[in-house]
């Protein structure tokens, strides 16, 4: 009974998985976009190295982006102009498609969690 347990536990981690493991670094650079809506402006992402720039609305912001694995990461402001803006946000990729990913994002230790999508533009 435990092996099958564990076999139906790996496949569905290998099925939620597998277009990160065809190409694990495909959303850790290029140019994306979070669309308006769940609690977002339309948001454009410029990603390069360890660098993301975030447009919206009438600002720019400047995070280091730091990747624990291919399913989660966390930014931190690197100009922050307010006292939440001081706390690390804590990204975790819960579902992948060909040039898109679902997220959950938790600013610093809040039980808050802020669900949204981010869509691959360009490389």
């Amino acid at each position: 009974m435990k092996k099958i347990v564990t076999i139906i536990v790996l496949l569905i981690a290998l099925i939620s998985c597998k277009n990160d493991a065809l190409n694990p670094d495909h959303f850790k650079i290029g140019t994306f976009e979070i669309p308006e809506g769940k609690g977002y402006e339309k948001t454009v992402i410029v990603r390069q190295d360890s660098l993301q720039i975030e447009t919206y609305e009438d600002r720019i912001d400047s995070l280091s982006i730091s990747w624990k694995d291919n399913f989660n990461y966390t930014l931190k402001m690197l100009h922050p102009k307010t006292a939440i803006d001081e706390d690390p946000i804590h990204i975790k990729i819960t579902s992948i498609d060909k040039d898109s990913y679902e997220f959950e994002a938790v600013i610093g230790h809040s039980n808050f969690v802020q669900k949204g999508k981010l869509i691959k533009i360009t490389n």
